[in-house]
């Protein structure tokens, strides 16, 4: 009866007390007509597991079956996990309720959450408050406002403490007093208020004051008086009347000595020095007002500035002689180029007539006249076609020179006799003719008419198609393309970007390469767009050639700049080369040996080596391993084109002296 009179004291209290068998006990006591009843409600919780191990990590149970204790201290067994990564992949997939069950790390088991509680996890996640009911903008309460009130907020009297002299200050005063007697503490002393004077001048004296600054110069010395200030100078430093004359109409700043040397006979008659004040002067500002710098040396091995290249012996074979001048031309030769056997020769020249050479004699084999100056020649790399063309004026005429093998030749002419023109003529920009009579007999066997006057012309590698340059900035027609086999022509460029210069074929690649002034892009022809835009880097391209791997291009320009371009690389040059002194009106590369050759309007023809590496992380080698000379310069150029042997290790030049050279 104690025990109920003491828990039940308060009529309306409610008791919550949790026994170890999990059960809530709810008493509700009510006094009514003095009677007390008593209310017990049992509520018992299913499956409840309580893991009373506390705040461990749960790492420690990593090798036991169980994962802790309950409230009745039995052991709380792991879930059974034998679901693989499939299984959890499927239960991944079907189970609708997978993105909100997680595992309690206490228990071991998996606890779907509640809407409530995604709610709650969502909240905090956005940085808002748990509670949803909590309002974080609520106005605030000011307890202290401008308004002075009748009663204080609070009324509490003063403390003693507030106007007694503290004890601990005093004790704390007087042993401060007594170190200060003592002498265990010095006060501060009086700063001095005496000015303090520097040196201006102060020489490289390290106890100055000026001695502790590292990079303190000191003033320059003025130069001691010599023979010319004395008051009696030799008669040699004396001027006559001239001299003195040209002193007086100089400039000052270009005067050798700032006065007049003069003589008296004894010290007592020279007179004051009139610009002695005023030199004085200068002299100070000259001191305090003009800046001197301390240059740092830099001591350098001029050796180590060369880049570590090797020797020239160690990179033979390359030409390094003139062996042969091919002479017959009476005008400058623009043009050269080879048989793919490498046995016979062609040159254009400004003299209206096309020469066909032996390499080996320098003999002149045949020689073709045209009906104007020749501005290039190309002969057929298909070793299995005898044909070369030959551009001047607005035409290019196909010739079969009947060199060599007679069965090529004879192929050659069946090849192109054979064609038969089809029913639906369509309109093209070029106007395609056969050779008749005289022309014919000379080796004419097509003849292409153009809008416009042929600059270059230049073979694709498997020699049936032919693309020829016409270099005019207002038109769009500036590069065709003509298919010998069917004797098409088309316009690959819808609109030219520039005035171009020169085109190239793609050795191995189905791209096409077309240089104007500043520009040298790449085209696909297969999928008709630009792939790249190389910038060159220089006022005028003049020529191009394209390395046999395909991954390398070299353009010369007309401000001496020869530039190596690594498509791998960059669309900037990888190397730029200025070893010229004046244009560069060719180049070339071979295509066995690592060699490229440049001519130039200097005369000269300067051969490098130019190894390119299967290795993409190694950068080519480019070394210049020889100058070769033998052209004379006639009105102002040189060189005008440079092709190699194809087998040899051998190149051509030709130039505006009319002769034709070949290097070995």
């Amino acid at each position: 009866s104690q025990t109920k009179k003491s828990l039940f004291s308060d009529p309306r209290s409610v008791w919550f007390i949790s026994s170890p068998s999990c059960v809530m006990f709810l008493w509700h006591t009510v006094k009514w007509a003095d009677s007390l009843l008593i209310f017990i409600t049992f509520s018992v919780r299913s499956q409840d597991i309580r893991n009373t191990v506390g705040n461990i990590p749960m790492e420690w149970y990593k090798d036991y079956p169980h994962i802790g204790y309950d409230l009745e201290g039995k052991k709380i067994f792991k879930p059974i996990r034998n679901k693989d990564e499939l299984d959890e992949f499927l239960d991944k997939m079907e189970n609708p309720d997978y993105w909100r069950t997680v595992q309690d790390k206490m228990t071991g088991a998996d606890i779907r959450l509640s809407d409530e509680q995604v709610d709650l996890v969502h909240r905090l996640q956005q940085g808002k408050f748990g509670d949803v009911n909590f309002n974080e903008y609520e106005p605030a309460i000011d307890f202290f406002s401008n308004e002075v009130m009748i009663h204080p907020v609070t009324n509490r009297p003063q403390d003693k403490r507030s106007f007694i002299p503290s004890l601990i200050e005093k004790e704390k005063v007087g042993k401060l007093v007594h170190a200060i007697k003592m002498g265990w503490i010095k006060p501060h002393r009086p700063k001095e208020t005496t000015p303090q004077y520097y040196d201006l001048w102060a020489k490289e004296d390290p106890n100055s004051i000026l001695g502790r600054h590292k990079m303190h110069i000191p003033a320059p010395k003025m130069k001691l008086p010599g023979h010319e200030e004395s008051y009696n100078p030799p008669p040699e430093y004396l001027m006559s009347e001239e001299e003195r004359l040209a002193w007086e109409q100089q400039d000052p700043e270009y005067r050798k000595l700032s006065f007049l040397p003069q003589k008296f006979a004894c010290l007592r008659a020279v007179p004051a020095y009139s610009r002695f004040i005023h030199e004085r002067f200068e002299r100070c500002l000259d001191l305090y007002l003009c800046p001197r710098q301390r240059k740092m040396r830099v001591n350098v091995n001029p050796e180590d500035l060369i880049p570590k290249l090797p020797k020239p012996k160690d990179l033979q074979p390359f030409p390094t002689t003139q062996s042969l001048v091919y002479r017959g031309h009476s005008s400058l030769v623009r043009s050269i180029s080879i048989s793919p056997s490498g046995q016979w020769l062609v040159s254009g020249s400004d003299d209206c007539t096309v020469r066909f050479w032996e390499v080996s004699t320098a003999r002149c084999l045949k020689t073709v006249e045209v009906g104007g100056a020749v501005k290039g020649v190309a002969w057929n790399p298909n070793p299995s076609i005898c044909l070369v063309a030959v551009s001047y004026d607005d035409t290019v005429v196909l010739l079969n020179p009947g060199l060599g093998d007679r069965l090529v030749c004879t192929a050659t002419d069946q090849l192109i006799s054979s064609y038969e023109e089809p029913e639906e003529v369509k309109d093209q920009p070029v106007q395609w003719a056969v050779a008749e009579g005289e022309g014919h007999e000379q080796g004419h066997r097509l003849i292409l008419k153009h809008p416009k006057a042929v600059r270059q012309v230049t073979w694709h590698g498997k020699g049936d198609y032919l693309a020829c340059v016409m270099p005019d900035n207002g038109n769009s027609l500036q590069v065709v393309i003509h298919q010998v086999s069917k004797r098409r022509t088309q316009n690959p460029f819808r609109k030219n970007k520039g005035l171009v210069q020169c085109v190239s074929f793609h050795p191995i690649r189905p791209y096409f390469f077309v240089a104007t002034q500043r520009y040298v892009r790449v085209y696909n022809l297969i999928k008709q767009e630009l792939t790249k835009k190389l910038m060159a880097n220089c006022k005028w391209i003049s020529s191009m050639a394209i390395h046999p791997g395909g991954d390398n291009v070299i353009c010369g320009s007309y401000d001496c700049r020869l530039a190596w371009f690594d498509l791998d690389l960059s669309t900037k040059p990888y190397k730029v080369l200025r070893h010229h002194k004046k244009a560069l009106r060719s180049v070339a590369y071979h295509r066995h040996y690592p060699l490229f050759a440049s001519g130039s309007d200097d005369g000269n023809v300067i051969v490098c080596h130019g190894m390119v590496y299967n290795d993409l992380l190694q950068n080519p080698l480019i070394v210049p391993v020889k100058v070769l000379k033998g052209h004379t310069i006639t009105h102002d150029l040189g060189v005008l084109d440079v092709t190699f042997h194809p087998t040899q290790p051998w190149v051509f030049s030709s130039g505006a002296d009319g002769t034709v050279c070949l290097f070995t």
